[in-house]
């Protein structure tokens, strides 16, 4: 075992614990069972959940044991948003989405071994609990004006839209979840988001006052934010997911390639499984050499490995290095190149024409004598050839996968033209 406390706090990733000098002895006189929460409510997990599985690993890489939780219940339900009710969903949904949640988890925690990780559903101990018993036997314990003073909660009751008692319950909910899990399975440790701290001490407030004799500790990581002031997880097309469907690879590839100098030391420390000398050899040479980006592609290739494996990271890194002329875009599986031509500018055409004209439209460049200019320069390349003629015309023989161009000006300016039926 090592001190994991020591190790959360280096890579940033404490900010509020009940009492941590408590919970580093209970990590020291281990093995803890801890428990981290994941609502359904959409058919993936994103970026921010990754902080918490990932947090989640460490701690079981240092000898404790995790459970990961899907809210099947909860899910029903959703903690109360800052500024509206939530749309609730089907319990159809609900369920479908707690399947592919756990499916997202799993590969990513141990399920062997001595401190074997456990995936659990809060559904099955609250569908047979009736309004009755849930009210007389944990409902009791709760005091409303605590409750009110929850930030989540305030903050709701000081807007015009108010909050159900529906999503004022939600807090209940979590803290039963954890008096549950306390006496199934010996959990005494809660992680999660420090803004989800008022739902994480409902649970270690209420096993005091069931169970007084109990020691039970919350653990909140930070909010991450990014030095340009925009949200982390968020890219112009919208949430990095994690399933591939709803985040390609190579799009999930290309957000950590795009991290800012400034944030891309805190992402390793928070992400990244090296070692402390690695990181800080990444960090030193990203002052050093920023250009180089080697932080950027070690934190991209590993964290593409880790959420979607070996093989798509390496079909990620071969579209990367052939759309800028390191590579063979021939070689290219069509599902590949989509998704990688699908996170640069591009256009849709019945028909192909003059590779000027495509310059222009497709927006490489401000206008058609200006794309002439570009040929005339040599900067002008279409699937990595570089035109010489102004008046070249694209044809079908050009054709990846039978429908994509690619299209380069520079070194580093892309887009893409797929030719549709008309």
């Amino acid at each position: 075992m090592t001190d994991i406390v020591d190790e959360l706090k280096w890579r940033g990733l404490i900010a509020l614990s009940t009492d941590e000098d408590a919970l580093r002895k209970a990590f020291a006189d281990g093995p803890v069972t801890f428990y981290c929460g994941f609502d359904p409510t959409a058919p993936s997990l994103h970026l921010g959940n990754l902080v918490q599985i990932l947090t989640m690993r460490r701690i079981q890489q240092a000898g404790h044991r995790p459970l990961g939780l899907v809210g099947g219940a909860t899910g029903l339900i959703g903690d109360p948003k800052p500024t509206a009710e939530r749309t609730l969903n089907a319990p159809e949904t609900v369920a479908e989405w707690v399947e592919r949640l756990r499916g997202q988890i799993a590969p990513l925690l141990d399920f062997d071994g001595p401190n074997a990780a456990v995936m659990v559903n809060n559904l099955d101990w609250t569908q047979g609990l009736s309004a009755i018993e849930f009210l007389r036997d944990i409902g009791k314990h709760f005091r409303v004006n605590k409750m009110i003073a929850k930030e989540a909660v305030s903050r709701r009751l000081n807007s015009d839209a108010g909050i159900s008692y529906t999503e004022f319950s939600y807090q209940i909910l979590q803290g039963m979840d954890f008096l549950e899990l306390y006496r199934r399975y010996g959990c005494t440790l809660q992680t999660g988001g420090s803004d989800q701290w008022g739902n994480l001490t409902s649970g270690t407030d209420l096993i005091h006052r069931v169970e007084p004799d109990a020691v039970v500790h919350a653990l909140g990581t930070p909010l991450i934010t990014k030095a340009d002031g925009t949200k982390f997880g968020k890219t112009e097309s919208g949430t990095v997911w994690l399933d591939p469907e709803m985040t390609t690879p190579y799009a999930f590839y290309q957000f950590w390639i795009n991290a800012d100098d400034r944030d891309v030391a805190k992402f390793l420390r928070i992400f990244s499984f090296r070692s402390h000398e690695e990181i800080e050899e990444l960090e030193r040479l990203t002052e050093e050499r920023p250009q180089a980006r080697a932080a950027q592609r070690a934190l991209a290739e590993e964290l593409t490995t880790l959420v979607h494996g070996a093989e798509q990271t390496a079909a990620v890194i071969a579209a990367s290095k052939a759309l800028f002329g390191q590579g063979e875009l021939t070689e290219l599986d069509g599902r590949t190149l989509a998704s990688a031509l699908s996170e640069v500018p591009h256009i849709q055409v019945t028909e192909l024409g003059s590779v000027v004209d495509l310059f222009a439209e497709v927006g490489l460049v401000a206008s058609k004598s200006a794309a002439r200019r570009t040929v005339k320069e040599g900067g002008a390349y279409v699937n990595n050839v570089k035109v010489t003629a102004e008046d070249a015309v694209a044809s079908s023989a050009d054709l990846l996968d039978g429908r994509w161009l690619v299209l380069r000006r520079g070194k580093r300016n892309l887009a893409a033209v797929e030719v549709v039926a008309g």
